[in-house]
């Protein structure tokens, strides 16, 4: 049976064409129905009538108040839609570093045939069922959704509230982080920080607060991971999964990882001065441990955007000790000014990137970090936080030796 689609974009495209197109879709976009190279018919949102309908499946995007949601009486996430056809599989979620945890984890098991998706930009249609193991990125929102899949093994990432404008709160947020526990089995791992609201579950959890328990409980030695901060702790927590899995340890594995860019990634301008593009870094936690990674030079830090309605404040406390100077840009400039008078911590208003360039370039020395780590989305001004990222280098790389 073909189920009804909910959004004409990646996930459920990729579902269609694996079911060979003829599919039904939903979409907001559209405003006249039409006929797709796949044979899919695609219909305005507000034409779904659920008596029509036996299955539903969403794009994970889809809000709970969304209208298609709300009326749809058989929803699916994708997770449930492949639940039956799924080999063994490890989730990845978390705020921060779960694409990272997921592409080193998907490093460690290539040689085993594990495979990445999910969130991660492969949707599950074009994973290989045949494989031994998915490894799968899983957003809040798609973990909202999912109601009959579940992992073998589910690893969380910590957390700090994000999406709450989608979620509508913290508590919400966290309660789709935990959800995948509700379905787990006994024997199945669950490896998830300290602290957080379990739902009893059937998994055998394991709760960590830091970087040295996972050492000890895992018998897993640090000063052979050539990561640091954030980053040592997401190569952990893969090495992790495969000491569980096949009592391995691969550090040379996991030393020959790549970072993607925007992800803390430096850069010298003509100067010799360093700047680090950071722009993935789209929430507080993000920005929190940028910052600590870089505590031992005077920080100019490039902040803001669409903050998605967070809570900051732990952002500020945190840099109200630190030796920094705020650079401001995007919509919530006004906030990250009340807060910065708030908390006593030197800044200046610059509007947009390439201005804030041009001001930190007049102002910053060798030995300062210029640290583009925004806390915040890009939409309000750029394309996604690629796009923000790469017009960041292309400002640095303007900069003039003898300016």
């Amino acid at each position: 049976m073909k189920p009804t689609l909910f959004g004409y974009g990646v996930t459920t495209k990729a579902i269609a064409k694996r079911l060979g197109g003829g599919c039904i879709f939903f979409d907001d976009k559209t405003r006249e129905p039409f006929i797709d190279e796949e044979s899919n018919r695609i219909y305005p949102s507000e034409q779904f009538e659920p008596t029509k309908s036996k299955i539903e499946v969403t794009t994970p995007s889809f809000k709970p108040t969304h209208p298609l949601i709300q009326k749809a009486s058989n929803l699916m996430s994708e997770y449930d839609f492949f639940a039956e056809e799924m080999p063994f599989s490890i989730w990845i979620s978390g705020t921060n570093g779960k694409t990272t945890t997921t592409q080193m984890l998907g490093k460690l098991l290539e040689k085993r045939g594990g495979v990445t998706g999910g969130n991660i930009g492969t949707p599950l249609a074009n994973l290989d069922t045949n494989a031994p193991i998915w490894i799968l990125e899983s957003s809040s929102f798609t973990l909202y959704h999912t109601n009959i899949a579940s992992p073998n093994i589910y690893l969380l990432l910590p957390i700090t509230p994000d999406h709450i404008d989608w979620h509508g709160s913290s508590a919400e947020y966290e309660k789709a982080k935990l959800k995948p526990l509700l379905r787990m089995r006994e024997g199945e791992l669950a490896l998830i920080p300290k602290g957080l609201n379990l739902p009893k579950s059937d998994a055998y959890i394991v709760e960590y607060d830091s970087i040295e328990f996972l050492e000890s409980y895992f018998d897993i030695d640090s000063s052979k991971i050539r990561f640091k901060s954030a980053f040592l702790q997401d190569a952990i927590l893969a090495l992790a999964i495969t000491r569980v899995l096949f009592d391995e340890v691969d550090y040379d594995t996991i030393n020959s990882f790549q970072l993607d860019n925007h992800r803390q990634e430096e850069i010298k301008d003509s100067k010799n001065r360093l700047w680090v593009n950071d722009s993935k870094a789209t929430n507080l936690d993000a920005t929190i441990q940028a910052v600590k990674g870089y505590s031992d030079r005077f920080i100019r830090l490039i902040i803001g955007g669409d903050d998605k309605g967070a809570d900051l404040t732990p952002l500020f406390e945190l840099l109200s000790d630190r030796d920094i100077k705020l650079y401001t840009i995007g919509s919530n400039s006004q906030r990250l000014a009340d807060l910065s008078d708030r908390y006593g911590i030197d800044y200046t208003p610059c509007n947009t990137l390439d201005n804030a360039v041009k001001i930190i370039s007049q102002e910053m020395s060798q030995a300062d970090v210029a640290l583009l780590s925004p806390a915040s989305a890009s939409y309000d001004q750029f394309k996604s936080y690629k796009h923000r990222g790469d017009e960041f280098i292309k400002f640095v790389r303007e900069i003039k030796p003898h300016s």
